[in-house]
């Protein structure tokens, strides 16, 4: 599994059309690329292409949403 360092990761932020679209979130990276939910990198108020592990706390949802997600790699700061 391919680890991602936050200068990696920013690359998958939804702007370059070639790269998947990746979050990071408790040390694991999720793509996102065909989730309707993040659109062009943009979920809500939450960009792709970072460590999203802090604002979990906020979102309406708990950690089951992450299960339906696709793990591509570890994140390591």
């Amino acid at each position: 599994m391919k680890t991602f360092n936050e200068e990696e990761l920013k690359k998958h932020d939804g702007s370059s059309p070639e790269l998947p679209i990746y979050f990071a979130y408790k040390g694991k990276v999720y793509e996102v690329t065909k989730s309707p939910l993040f659109i062009e990198g943009m979920h809500f108020e939450h960009f792709a292409g970072c460590d999203l592990t802090d604002y979990m706390a906020d979102a309406p949802h708990d950690d089951e949403v992450m299960a339906e997600l696709t793990v591509v790699g570890e994140f390591k700061k």
